[in-house]
């Protein structure tokens, strides 16, 4: 579900968010119109205003693990789960991790890729929130989920900063809902 359509109607800190993203044009392949966070990372209020949200979603969930998709996610991970009482859960690439790791593969809007997760990171029964910057396909949250899934952790819902319109009403990943604060700027010229 889009924040709009849950109580954030109107909220000028979306329109915030939604401004301070920069958009270029087919990167990193013709025919992609890529979301920047960059610029908004640079825009203090903007990024306060997308952890206070997510924030203010979870704080009285029970969520025991944020788990962050990299790289995005890292950002937007660790402050909301500080901010929750939460540990964070970085879910890497291939080959970043020490130690024991479960994998899962997945597909990109635009090619494959793969997660790992170190097997000690969860325990059976945690509640997890899993944060990334943009949903496209929902390939990397679903993979995501199987990761937190397969370690024994209750997946309450999947966050994003923003969501392609297709995810928009009561979208479920796997079964599990997602929560977009916006909608990606100028997507006239491209599909995915």
């Amino acid at each position: 579900m889009f924040a709009v359509e849950n109580g954030l109607q109107g909220d000028p800190r979306l329109q915030a968010i939604s401004d301070a993203i920069r958009v270029i044009p087919h990167f990193p392949k013709t025919g992609i119109m890529f979301q920047d966070i960059t610029t908004l990372l640079l825009d203090p209020v903007a990024f306060k205003h997308v952890v206070d949200i997510f924030v203010d979603r979870y704080k009285h969930m029970n969520i025991s693990l944020v788990a962050g998709v990299e790289a995005r996610g890292f950002i937007f991970g660790p402050p909301i789960a500080l901010a929750i009482g939460a540990k964070f859960v970085p879910l890497r690439k291939p080959g970043k991790l020490p130690g024991r790791v479960i994998s899962e593969e997945y597909e990109l809007e635009y090619g494959n890729d793969r997660l790992e997760m170190s097997v000690e990171a969860v325990k059976s029964h945690e509640r997890a929130l899993v944060i990334d910057d943009l949903v496209a396909t929902g390939g990397t949250l679903s993979a995501s989920i199987k990761l937190l899934e397969r370690a024994g952790a209750e997946v309450v819902e999947c966050a994003c900063v923003v969501g392609l319109p297709k995810f928009k009403g009561h979208c479920k990943l796997k079964g599990k809902p997602l929560y977009v604060l916006v909608e990606p700027s100028q997507l006239d010229e491209v599909t995915f």
